[in-house]
């Protein structure tokens, strides 16, 4: 199966915070939107074939889960993963984020302390200082042109009554693929210090050729502490739709999960979101596959252009995600500066790094998931406004 990507998809006018929240965040509307993590492109033609079905009929009411949706995504799982999960350890839930919160509360009392690694997405925070619990800071070391766990010091936070980790894997926004041996040694160290680990796996299918993203969970022991949010959302561009699941072998660790959930009161979902869902899974991997390509294409277009044209900016090299993390230390301006420059300047709206903890000053995400033309022209405006 072959894809257009390079065919632009008007998204003004559809309530798309994306393009139509460019004048609320920046200040200005007058910018090329490359921000929110979510793709210009066209999801698979089996999800929309999938929800124009659903509409069909003409009652929209409160939705089981089917068990025909648990089964794609285990066969999903294993056939893109090498995972084994069992139905019984799935958790349906709202979203991703809502994950998180809900892991802070199962996991975590009042005053306890949760291990994030910075620059992260900024939930990871305030899933975190919300509930009233303890961020302790593991900051990613930068290496290069790669970041890397320092395991010395995430050993250091462990062992500081830290009760539960968010880990993000493949990670937003730095663009790591963990390797088996980060992974192992991360295993060990919460292993000995009693530390449970949300795995935030939600980019997992996001992995350029050549790179192989590992569940956390297929390398842990039986009585490691591990449970792992997934969805469809990233994967096949349909995180409006909000449907994620939360998977945990142990069955008091689902219940947690499951309690938190309910104080929430987020059990229900749409049978949009469940149609959707299960026809990703079974129909979307050929445009997945397609999608890939692309987006290698337009990662490697983007490292030539600012090697060639841009060299005061540094690429950080990105194994996955479809999320580019710019080291703009080299333009010599503040971040208030610096994002003042891409928006009224350059006119280009991408995140600034410093809204993913202090260790992102100085540095700008920019999501590479447009048609081509699109990220060359960014690209243009950023060299003729930095002169």
């Amino acid at each position: 199966m072959t894809m257009d990507f390079d065919q632009s998809v008007p998204r003004n006018g559809t309530n798309s915070v994306k393009h139509d929240g460019c004048a609320a965040y920046f200040g200005t509307a007058d910018v090329l939107p490359l921000w929110v993590a979510d793709m210009d492109f066209a999801s698979p033609e089996a999800v929309t074939r999938a929800l124009q079905e659903r509409a069909a009929h003409p009652v929209y009411g409160y939705t089981l889960y089917p068990e025909s949706a648990y089964e794609a995504l285990i066969v999903w799982l294993k056939k893109r993963h090498d995972w084994e999960v069992q139905r019984e350890w799935i958790v349906m839930a709202p979203g991703v984020v809502p994950s998180l919160f809900a892991s802070v509360l199962a996991f975590a009392k009042e005053g306890e302390g949760v291990i994030v690694q910075p620059p992260v997405y900024f939930p990871f925070f305030s899933a975190v200082t919300t509930n009233h619990r303890r961020v302790i800071e593991n900051p990613l070391r930068l290496a290069g042109d790669r970041y890397e766990i320092d395991f010395k010091h995430f050993e250091q936070c462990a062992a500081d009554g830290a009760r539960l980790m968010l880990f993000c894997s493949p990670h937003n926004p730095v663009g790591r693929v963990w390797s088996k041996e980060e992974l192992t040694e991360l295993l060990r160290i919460a292993r000995r210090y009693d530390v449970t680990i949300l795995a935030d796996e939600i980019h997992a299918d996001l992995v350029y050729p050549g790179e192989c993203h590992i569940a956390l969970a297929t390398l842990a022991e039986e009585n490691d502490k591990v449970i792992t949010t997934v969805a469809p959302s990233k994967t096949f561009n349909i995180p409006g739709l909000g449907l994620s699941c939360v998977i945990a072998p142990n069955a008091a660790h689902r219940l947690a999960i499951q309690q938190a959930f309910d104080i929430l009161h987020v059990g229900n979902t749409n049978p949009f979101s469940i149609a959707a869902f299960e026809a990703a899974y079974r129909g979307g991997e050929a445009w997945l596959d397609s999608l890939l390509v692309y987006l290698q294409g337009n990662r490697d277009f983007v490292y030539d252009y600012v090697a060639q044209h841009l060299p005061v900016i540094k690429v950080i090299q990105a194994q996955g995600t479809y999320l580019l993390w710019l080291d703009c230390r080299g333009l010599g301006l503040n971040d208030v500066k610096l994002r003042d420059f891409f928006v009224r300047e350059a006119k280009v709206g991408m995140n600034p790094g410093i809204g993913f903890g202090k260790n992102g000053s100085g540095f700008m995400r920019l999501n590479i998931a447009s048609p081509r033309h699109i990220l060359a022209e960014a690209l243009g405006r950023i060299r003729k406004a930095s002169g």
